[in-house]
Parts: C-alpha cells; structure tokens; sequence
C-alpha cells in the first residue's frame, strides 16, 4: 500500500520541483549513477503551481507500488523540473526504477552545499521539519514505521525547496553519467 498526501500550497513557479526519501547504501566506488545503484525510494514528493503531493511506501512489501507509481507519474509532471540534487534524483530513479530522466535546473548553489546552510542563509523557515534537514534521521525513521514523520519531513524539503528556487533560481544541473541497470 501507499500513502498519499495532497495539500493545496502557494507556489509561484512553472514546473515541479521533486524531492525523494530513500533507504540503502551509496556505492562510494562509483562516481556516476552507480553510486546510487543501492539506493531505493521510499517516498516521491513533488511540488507545482497544482499543489504538493507526496507518495509514501507503507513498508518494505510496498516497494514495488511505490516503484511503479514514480513510473506512471514522474515521466508526465510539468516540466521544467528541479531538484536540489539533481544527480540524487536522477540516479536513484534510473536505478531503482529505470527512468532517465533529465532535470531542468538544480537549487544547490553548488555540488555539495548542505540544504540546511541555505535554508538558513536565505531565512527560510523549517516548516516543522522533524529532522531538521537530516535525511539519513527520516531513512531510519521509515524503516521503523514512522511514516508520518517521513512524509512530514518531505513535506517540508518540498516547502523549503520551493522558497529556494523563489528567493535565488536555479542553475544549470551537473552532469551525471548513467551507466546500466547493475542489479
């Protein structure tokens, strides 16, 4: 099962930024999309002028729902689209579900910046962010059951996100060389 959450929220841009929860390793061997070939996503979320929606795996026997949801949603979402790590999301969803995607603009200002530093330095609130920009805090969440602090968390990257790509732009994404499916 899935579980999905649809909210009306203010957003004053074209396109649809995206923002994915996961579980696994990263394959630090690898320095193009393999080193997200053990990556899986536990929730999709994304964000347009439409609203915010999140898709949440109930457990790890909702993997393969999930799986095929991002399949049938993310080709057909508004572009342009972003993500505040381009080569996370495009990795991860060429891996784990076979999508090549390609992204229109990336909200880090550069490769490594921490979310949590331009949230702050651009005043942007936390929108009760309950792991206060720490992924690896809601991967370990979702893997004991607390699914609505996940989703809650990817409620507010989604929110934090949308400000960052108002208050500053976006740039052009990194290359990210896309290598077979290794599974």
């Amino acid at each position: 099962m899935v579980l999905i959450h649809s909210e009306v929220a203010k957003s004053k841009f074209k396109g649809t930024v995206i923002d994915i929860e996961s579980i696994g390793e990263f394959c630090p061997e690898h320095q193009d999309s393999r080193h997200y070939q053990n990556i899986t996503p536990v929730i999709l979320g994304y964000i347009s002028k439409d609203g915010l929606k999140i898709h949440c795996a109930k457990g790890m026997k909702s993997l393969g729902m999930l799986r095929a949801t991002i399949v049938e949603i993310v080709p057909g979402l508004e572009r342009p689209l972003y993500a505040f790590n381009c080569d996370y999301e495009r990795g991860v969803l060429f891996h784990s579900c076979e999508i090549a995607l390609d992204f229109d603009g990336e909200l880090n200002k550069e490769k490594f910046e921490s979310k949590k530093h331009a949230v702050a330095l651009h005043g942007i609130k936390q929108y009760n962010d309950p792991f206060d920009d720490d992924g690896l805090k809601c991967s370990k969440a979702w893997q004991k059951g607390q699914l609505q602090l996940s989703m809650r968390h990817n409620r507010s990257c989604l929110l934090k996100e949308r400000d960052l790509l108002l208050k500053r732009g976006h740039r052009k994404p990194d290359d990210l060389e896309l290598f077979g499916h290794d599974r």
